[in-house]
């Protein structure tokens, strides 16, 4: 009998064990052993479940017993998540973690805590759910060089947008269906101000290079200022208006972001809708290469948690690339300074866009006129640049 334990019995953590019971049988032949949750840790108590009586409120008897190998951390934020991960390596055991906030922010420590004590730290549902995209990067393109990361890493907001577009309603009304549905938490910022997204795109970017950015290095632009105008202007450009984390790793140095932008429908990943991820790469030997499935949810979330719990036990998860992540200062280029090409909409004439862009831009396209509004896609230029010569027009990043 292989015994594990569960930090945070919420939606995920409750997943967990309805994974656990439901595949048993699968779980076993691929650990060749029989895993059972011995301990529950939660502030609270669950009267009804058929797991009530493995439910402890200190992580000490988890610590203590030897008989537990692994512990699925499925309780969010940073702290005490750290707190008891490191614990439990320095106890012996395996970490596995649905965590995205600990490991955008403690990633590289929480390698080092591994390694150092002989255990495993894995984080495959972090990022995308049940896309198996953390153990493709580790695996699969372990001996190849990643150059670029695209996707749509957040249902919420893809379901807000993908309603928008479909029934021409305002981001404020579809946000309150989304919370009423559980999409969307009663705050929504993590998810609305792609702080969500940015924690995945530090993590992927992470994978790919090696290198964990801080926060602070990388743009989150907010979902609240979207308009039905500007999900008609992508539609003018044959594109769809998506929430998008990318990273970009050239020339020594990584641009990444996650922020509102327009994907022309010749890239797939404007073709994802509703609740649904994708996550695309490219890489010097792979070239293009893309995963896509339910990015979050109960049971998908959990079914990733489950992935690396029999990665762990099994000792598959030793013999696979076990990465390392560390912190480099200077390699992040600012925001303010990455060109894009952009969609403009302005309250001026048009030979005034139009002279002030072809000053700084390679290329300007009007695309609409009218007395009131000029609409125009111009670039490349930095949005430094674009804010000097027109503080108050609408911009909105194009994906090349």
């Amino acid at each position: 009998m292989k015994y594990i334990a569960i930090i945070g019995y919420g939606v995920v953590g409750g997943g967990i064990t309805a994974v656990i019971e439901a595949n048993k049988e699968q779980i076993k032949r691929t650990v060749h052993d029989d895993v059972e949750v011995k301990y529950i840790l939660d502030l609270r108590d669950f009267p009804d479940s058929p797991y009530a009586d493995r439910v402890v409120h200190d992580i000490a008897p988890i610590l203590s017993d030897s008989s537990v190998e692994l512990v699925c951390e499925t309780m969010g934020g940073s702290h005490p998540a750290y707190e008891f991960s490191v614990a439990c390596m320095e106890a012996g055991k395996s970490v596995v973690t649905s965590n995205k906030e600990v490991v955008a922010n403690f990633g590289d420590k929480l390698l080092e805590c591994a390694k150092k004590n002989g255990v495993d730290y894995l984080f495959e549902a972090s990022v995308g759910g049940g896309i198996p995209v953390i153990r493709s990067f580790n695996t699969a393109l372990a001996g190849d060089n990643i150059t670029a990361i695209r996707g749509i890493v957040n249902g919420t907001t893809n379901y807000i947008l993908t309603k928008m577009k479909n029934e021409g309603r305002d981001f404020a009304d579809v946000l309150r269906e989304a919370q009423g549905l559980g999409y969307a938490e009663r705050d929504p910022a993590a998810d609305i101000d792609a702080i969500d997204a940015k924690r995945k795109i530090i993590i992927l970017t992470a994978l790919a290079t090696g290198v964990l950015l801080n926060d602070a290095d990388v743009y989150a632009g907010t979902l609240r200022t979207v308009t039905q105008d500007d999900i008609k202007a992508a539609a003018k450009l044959d594109a769809e208006l998506k929430l998008l984390a990318c990273a970009n790793i050239k020339d020594g140095a990584i641009e990444a972001f996650a922020c509102p932008m327009i994907v022309p429908h010749t890239n797939p990943i404007s073709h994802i809708s509703g609740v649904y991820n994708g996550i695309s790469a490219t890489s010097e030997v792979t070239g293009d290469i893309m995963y896509y499935g339910r990015g979050a949810g109960r049971l998908p979330t959990a079914g990733a948690v489950v992935a690396d719990v029999c990665a762990s036990l099994s000792g598959a998860a030793k013999r696979e690339y076990v990465p390392t992540f560390e912190r480099k200062e200077g390699l992040a280029r600012p925001f303010d300074e990455i060109e894009f090409t952009y969609y403009i909409r302005a309250n001026c004439p048009k030979v005034e866009l139009c002279d002030k862009l072809e000053a700084v831009c390679d290329k300007v396209e009007v695309i609409s006129e009218n007395a009131d509004v000029i609409e125009a896609v111009a670039g490349k230029m930095s949005y430094k640049t674009l804010a000097d010569i027109f503080p108050d027009a609408t911009a909105i990043r194009i994906l090349d």
